[in-house]
């Protein structure tokens, strides 16, 4: 019996630049008879990427981990959250998106450990880039910035529809500066993606998904007669933990690493925010990052701001609402808090 270790991609890229998208796209492009798994980090510690990507197909299995640690030195909470996912799923291939602050390098080591040899074949490392960023020496002087890009096997420079070629001609001017071969693949995550005459999930699929990532190679493990099809990974299965509510019917969850803040709220299902008044108290925010799936008296309603940009999406459901702000200085947890109670009400069950 020839054991077959589970394809697996990190994909990376800094705050805003369409990670989530992209997992979106790929999921809702899978071979039908597949089942595929994401591992979802975020920074903060409420989770609503895991909410975004969620839908009726049930070829797709999500797992969040909150708080930025799955790119830890010790990797304890990466072989964690990737047992208990393949244990659950026993997924055909997995999608692995670490935070946005994160260094990827580290979950690809720990990846790569002897335990994992089995279970996981690490495929080709996808970085999504905003060109536009190359502007703005924060991003050019970031080692983490550099990080993402060096790790990459495939470099999609995304938001091609608010970039122009200047962006896209010093993004590859900096790559080859900085000694990267990868050359970055424009497209825009919010049109039909498309490369040349192919589109975005024919081309990874063809170059990219099933070629070992430099990092890694993964040959094939002969296992004995009696061996089972995918081996016990080192940690048991534990079961979820639940939000814990105050009489309110609010949890609230804050973090702060390597000089960022986050700061996050869930309101249960008795909550509902004013659409309009919540979009324009959004619009006055100033930080790294604003996201959250509400449930509004227009509907659910999911809100992302980056870049003092706000897009928003509908969406058919959810259980509660969750809100979350990523900024550079500390945030005034009392002041926001404040503001969103205003901004909603319970209704009467």
């Amino acid at each position: 019996m020839i054991l077959k270790p589970i394809p697996s991609h990190v994909i990376t890229g800094f705050l805003g630049v369409g990670k989530t998208s992209l997992i979106k796209y790929l999921l809702s492009n899978k071979p039908a008879d597949e089942t595929w798994a994401v591992l979802v980090n975020e920074f903060g510690e409420i989770g609503i990427d895991g909410e975004l990507l969620k839908g009726s197909d049930t070829g797709i299995a999500i797992k969040e981990v909150a708080g930025g640690c799955l790119c830890c030195a010790a990797g304890v909470p990466t072989q964690v959250a990737v047992n208990q996912l393949i244990a659950r799923a026993k997924p055909d291939r997995l999608l692995i998106e670490p935070t946005g602050l994160g260094h990827p390098k580290e979950i690809v080591e720990v990846l790569s450990q002897g335990h994992f040899q089995q279970v996981i074949a690490l495929k080709s490392t996808i970085c999504l880039v905003d060109p536009r960023k190359l502007q703005d020496d924060r991003y050019l002087q970031s080692s983490l910035f550099i990080d993402q890009l060096r790790i990459a096997d495939l470099i999609l420079a995304t938001k091609m529809d608010l970039s122009d070629e200047a962006d896209l001609t010093r993004l590859q001017g900096f790559l080859t500066q900085q000694g990267i071969t990868a050359a970055p693949v424009p497209v825009s995550l919010m049109q039909t993606p498309k490369v040349g005459e192919q589109s975005l999930f024919a081309f990874i699929c063809s170059h990219y998904f099933e070629r070992a990532t430099a990092w890694h190679t993964q040959p094939e493990i002969k296992a004995p007669a009696n061996a089972m099809m995918r081996p016990a990974l080192p940690f048991e299965e534990a079961p979820e933990t639940e939000i814990a509510f105050d009489e309110q019917g609010i949890y609230r969850a804050s973090n702060q690493h390597e000089g960022n803040y986050s700061a996050g709220w869930v309101f249960d299902c008795r909550f509902e925010f004013d659409f309009e008044g919540l979009i324009a108290w959004v619009k006055g925010l100033e930080c790294l990052r604003f996201k959250a799936v509400v449930i509004t008296d227009e509907g659910i309603a999911a809100l992302n701001l980056v870049d003092g940009q706000l897009t928003v999406m509908e969406l058919d459901d959810s259980l509660d609402s969750r809100l979350e702000l990523i900024a550079s200085t500390a945030i005034n947890v009392t002041d926001i808090e404040a503001a969103l109670l205003q901004l909603s009400k319970p209704l009467a069950i």
